[in-house]
């Protein structure tokens, strides 16, 4: 239960919905819209054990789980309706190993935020457009907008006073915490008067939270590159990239990738991003021949950074923005036309010891993470046994 949702629309259920839920059930949904649009949520049916709300209960938070305030709790009564104020807003369902009802269901949908100040999170900047109608409503000048940094200057057109603020200059700061990696800047627009004034100037925080939790489930061709997301909630931009040798110089461009059992395969995973203190790792890569599910067949290469098969390996990589590994091709393949490979990588702070990038092998499921962890998901593929494929040898 639970998931990404990225639809403009959509509906949640509790499990089983409109039967019984299962008991000591934990579902987590991050409903992610279009950037500079808000999430609307409505519940239209809450059938839970009621009370106190300490057994079984539905909790709404205003952005991602671990990091956003709580706008609701409850599991009973009239049916509310909660507005987020950025494009995310995260669910979630609880119930206890005793009593079971019919649960929940809500609908979702998205409104326009208004666009006075439009952002994009984009693999090297910050993309901030302020409207001149609004600044003159206000009785501002566009002349008198800048940035903390007042060397890093705007591109001002007849409608718009346009910001692109990199990661790592112009006075942008960086916080750390469960769910993200914010980057944040703040555009000060002035108020214009040298010896008296009557307004106040206007500080417009700018920020990118770059997300924890990035499910970017793409049938993935080998040359090409994973979309780029532009959410004020934004995804770390990754691609995963096959190569002919351990060498990795040339890549392999033929979609599907035609290979042999037993061959060697070697990827590397590039993160797009131009803050340089960024560290990528391979944390878990599974293997399945339908590229929209990974559960009811499939096979772990690595999990948790401990591998599962004997045939993978790791590679030095010559950026931390790289991470390269190997694997060979599976026996299984012979039974499915197709393979596809979904691989979870983290992203951490370069130098930051206490995060798993830098801990190896974790026999337990990640729960708790360091405050600049940061997971992306990619799935590449497919693969396919080359016609008359025998076992051979490495390649």
């Amino acid at each position: 239960c639970g998931g990404s949702m990225s639809d403009s629309s959509g509906v949640l259920q509790s499990p089983n919905y409109p039967g019984n839920y299962p008991n000591d059930a934990d579902c987590v949904w991050e409903i992610q819209v279009e950037n500079n649009f808000r999430v609307t949520l409505t519940f239209g049916d809450i059938a839970m054990e009621s009370g106190t709300c300490q057994n079984d209960y539905i909790e709404i938070y205003d952005g991602p789980l671990h990091s956003s305030p709580l706008l609701g709790r409850f599991c009973s009564g009239s049916f509310p309706t909660y507005v987020s104020s950025s494009n995310m807003m995260s669910v979630r369902f609880h119930s206890d190993s005793r009593n079971s009802f019919r649960g929940f269901q809500a609908h979702y949908s998205s409104i326009s935020a208004g666009h006075n100040t439009t952002i994009q999170c984009l693999p090297d900047y910050m993309h901030v457009v302020v409207s001149r109608d609004y600044l003159q409503s206000q009785g501002y000048s566009a002349q008198r907008v800048t940035l903390n940094d007042s060397r890093c200057r705007p591109t001002v057109t007849a409608q718009e006073v346009v910001f692109n603020i990199p990661y790592n200059g112009c006075g942008t700061t960086q916080e750390e915490n469960n769910d993200t990696i914010n980057y944040s800047n703040t555009i000060r627009v002035a108020s214009s008067g040298y010896i008296i004034k009557r307004k106040k100037n206007i500080n417009l925080h700018i920020s990118c939270k770059m997300l924890r939790k990035s499910w970017q489930q793409v049938v993935y061709a080998a040359e090409d590159t994973v979309d780029v997301n532009e959410y004020q909630f934004g995804r770390y931009d990754m691609n995963i990239t096959f190569y002919d040798s351990s060498a990795f110089l040339q890549q392999v461009r033929s979609s599907p990738y035609y290979i042999d059992l037993n061959q060697n395969l070697y990827l590397q995973a590039c993160l797009h991003n131009s803050d340089p203190n960024l560290k990528v790792v391979v944390d878990t890569c599974v293997a399945s021949p339908d590229p929209h599910d990974f559960n009811t067949l499939a096979y772990y290469l690595v999990r948790n950074r401990c591998p599962r098969d004997s045939s993978y390996a790791t590679f030095f990589s010559p950026s931390s923005h790289f991470a390269r590994f190997k694997f060979n091709a599976f026996e299984f393949m012979s039974r499915h036309p197709s393979v596809y490979l979904k691989c979870q990588m983290l992203v951490c702070r370069l130098g930051d010891y206490s995060s798993h990038c830098y801990q190896g092998c974790s026999s337990r499921a990640r729960r708790d993470t360091s405050s600049a962890e940061e997971r992306v998901d990619v799935v590449v593929g497919p693969l396919r046994l080359r016609e008359g494929g025998a076992p051979s040898g490495s390649t």
